[in-house]
C-alpha cells in the first residue's frame, strides 16, 4: 500500500513566521528607533524575508492576521 501524503499541499500559502529578535543584533539605526527595548519581534515570509519588526508578539500576530496571513511562532 502506497501511503504518501503531501503535507505541502495542505499548508496554507499565506504563512508568516514570528520570532523574537535581540535589539542588540539589529543595525544601529534600527536600535535607535526602539530605545528602551531589549527584544522585539520580527515577521518573516516563507522565504525568510523580514516583512516587519514590531514591539511585541501579540502585535506581530495581530499585524499578520490584519493582512490575511497565518502567523506561526518560531523559536
Amino acid at each position: 500500500m502506497n501511503t504518501t501524503y503531501d503535507f505541502a499541499a495542505e499548508m496554507p500559502q499565506d504563512i508568516v513566521y514570528v520570532r523574537s529578535v535581540d535589539v542588540a543584533d539589529l543595525p544601529e539605526d534600527v536600535q535607535a528607533e526602539v530605545e528602551g527595548l531589549e527584544t522585539i519581534f520580527a515577521v518573516h515570509n516563507t522565504e525568510g524575508e523580514r516583512l516587519a519588526l514590531v514591539r511585541d508578539r501579540k502585535m506581530a500576530f495581530a499585524l499578520a492576521r490584519q493582512n490575511d496571513l497565518a502567523p506561526v511562532s518560531v523559536h
